[in-house]
C-alpha cells in the first residue's frame, strides 16, 4: 500500500500534477493542469460556435429566459455555483443537450418537445450541470493527446484579431467536444449530481426517474432514429441507469420526493412557440431528407411550406435560400437571405450565402462585409476561402494571401485546400 502511494505521488510530480475534482474533493492524476480560467475560455469559445453549428439560438427570447431560469436555479445549488452558467435553446430538431467546460449548456428544440413537465427539464439540465461540476469534458481532454494544443490554442485566440488557421482549428475543437461520448461512470455520476441539485432546488426528484423512463422507452421502441443520432450517441442510455436513478431516489431522497409534488409549472405554455412551429420544422426536416435524395424540386416545395408556416423564422428562410443557391438560382436565394438577415442578424449561414452571391456579382466590398460577419459568428474554411476571393477582387493581395494560406494550412488535401494553393501560386 505504501509503495502504491509513493508511486502515485511520483506520477503526479512526473506529469503536471494532480487535479482536484470539485465534486469529490479528491486529487486525480492529470497529464496537464487546466485552470478554471482556461476551462471557461475553452467553453466560451466553443459555445458560440456550437450554437451556430446547430442552427443558432431558437428565436423566442421568453423561452430562452425560462430555460435559463430553471438552469440557474439548479446551478446555484451545484458544487460550482461561482461559474457564470449560460443556458440556451438551439434550433435543432434532434433531441439533444450538451454541456461545455465552464458552464455553457444548451438544449435542443427537439428535446424540449419530448419533455412533459418542468421536473423532467430540471433533470436534463441538472445532469448537464453535473458534467460541468465534475469536469468530465476536461477529464477526457486530460487523457487525450490533444490537450496541450487545445489549451495553447485557446490562449492564442484571446489575442487573435485576424481570420486565420487558429480560428479554423477552433471549429474542429468545438466539433470534437460536441461529439465526445461520456463513459458509463461519468453518466452515472452526472445523474447522481443532477438528482442532488434537483432536490436542493425544490424539484421532485421523481422527474429524473421519469426522464430516464422516457429515454428507455424511446430506445426500446426501435423507432426513434432522432434520439439515436442525437442524445443517445453521446449520452448512453440503459435500463441500468434507470434502475440506479430509482435506487438513488428511493434510498437517499424519499423525504424530498414525498414532500414535493412534481413541479409542472406552466411548462406547456412556455414551449407554446415550439408547439406552434412544430409543423413548420417537420416540413423543413422533410426538405432536408428530400434534398439529400436528390429530389430538388420536392425539397424546395417542402422548404417553402415551412416558411409559409413560420414566416418570421430566419433559419427557415436561410435554408430555403441555400436550397436555391445550391441549384445556382441566385435571384430568389438573395431575396430569402436578405429577409433572413432582417429577422435574425446572428446566424452565420445567412451571411455566408449572401456573401457568395455578392462575390458572383463582383460586388467585392459587399461580399467582404457579409463574409466577415459570417466568420465572426462561425469560422469555416469555406467562408475563409470566399473572403480571400473577395479581398483578391479588391486588389488586397497580402490579405488574400493570408486567407488562402490559412485554408491550405488547415486542410491542404481537400478540394478547397488545393484551390487555395492554386490561388497562392497565382498571386
Amino acid at each position: 500500500m505504501k509503495y502504491k502511494w509513493f508511486l502515485f505521488i511520483a506520477l503526479c510530480l512526473l506529469f503536471s500534477g494532480c487535479a482536484v475534482n470539485p465534486v469529490t474533493g479528491k486529487k486525480e492524476l492529470a497529464l496537464m493542469q487546466v485552470s478554471t480560467e482556461q476551462e471557461v475560455a475553452l467553453g466560451s469559445k466553443s459555445y458560440a460556435q456550437a450554437l451556430q453549428q446547430m442552427g443558432g439560438i431558437y428565436p423566442d427570447q421568453q423561452l430562452n429566459d425560462y430555460i435559463d431560469r430553471v438552469g440557474q436555479r439548479l446551478a446555484l445549488k451545484s458544487h460550482r455555483p461561482e461559474l457564470k452558467y449560460q443556458f440556451k435553446v438551439v434550433n435543432d430538431s434532434s433531441p439533444n443537450a450538451f454541456a461545455l467546460p465552464g458552464g455553457f449548456i444548451a438544449i435542443t428544440r427537439g428535446l424540449l418537445l419530448n419533455l412533459e413537465n418542468e421536473a423532467q427539464l430540471a433533470a436534463v439540465l441538472g445532469h448537464e450541470i453535473g458534467h460541468v461540476t465534475a469536469r468530465h469534458s476536461v477529464q477526457e481532454m486530460q487523457r487525450s493527446k490533444l490537450l496541450s494544443g487545445t489549451v495553447s490554442l485557446i490562449g492564442a485566440l484571446t489575442g487573435e484579431t485576424e481570420y486565420g488557421p487558429l480560428l479554423t482549428q477552433a471549429s474542429s475543437i468545438t466539433a470534437n467536444l460536441l461529439s465526445k461520448k461520456y463513459s458509463r461512470e461519468q453518466e452515472f455520476e452526472a445523474d447522481r449530481l443532477g438528482i442532488n441539485y434537483m432536490a436542493h432546488s425544490n424539484y421532485a426528484v421523481g422527474g429524473a426517474v421519469q426522464l430516464q423512463q422516457v429515454f428507455v422507452d424511446k430506445l426500446s421502441s426501435g423507432q426513434n432514429n432522432d434520439f439515436i443520432s442525437g442524445l443517445f450517441s453521446t449520452h448512453p442510455v440503459s435500463a441500468a441507469r434507470l434502475a440506479e436513478n430509482q435506487r438513488i431516489v428511493r434510498e437517499q431522497y424519499t423525504a424530498y420526493n414525498s414532500r414535493m409534488g412534481l413541479i409542472h409549472g406552466d411548462y406547456v405554455q412556455h414551449i407554446a412557440s415550439l408547439i406552434k412551429t412544430k409543423a413548420a420544422y417537420r416540413s423543413y426536416d422533410q426538405g432536408k431528407e428530400l434534398e439529400a435524395q436528390g429530389k430538388y424540386d420536392q425539397a424546395v416545395a417542402s422548404y417553402h411550406k415551412a416558411v409559409q408556416l413560420a414566416p418570421d423564422h430566419g433559419f427557415l428562410l436561410t435554408s430555403l435560400g441555400m436550397a436555391y443557391l445550391r441549384n445556382e438560382d441566385i435571384v430568389p436565394a438573395r431575396r430569402y437571405f436578405l429577409k433572413a438577415i432582417q429577422l435574425d442578424n446572428d446566424y452565420f449561414q445567412s451571411h455566408l450565402g449572401l456573401g457568395y452571391i455578392y462575390l458572383q456579382k463582383k460586388r467585392y466590398a459587399d461580399a467582404t462585409s457579409q463574409l466577415e460577419a459570417s466568420l465572426a459568428l462561425y469560422p469555416t474554411l469555406q467562408g475563409t476561402f470566399l473572403l480571400g476571393e473577395a479581398e483578391a477582387g479588391q486588389g488586397h493581395v497580402a490579405k488574400a494571401r493570408q486567407l488562402y494560406q490559412a485554408v491550405y494550412s488547415a486542410d491542404s488535401g481537400s478540394q478547397l485546400g488545393q484551390a487555395a494553393a492554386e490561388r497562392l501560386k497565382a498571386l
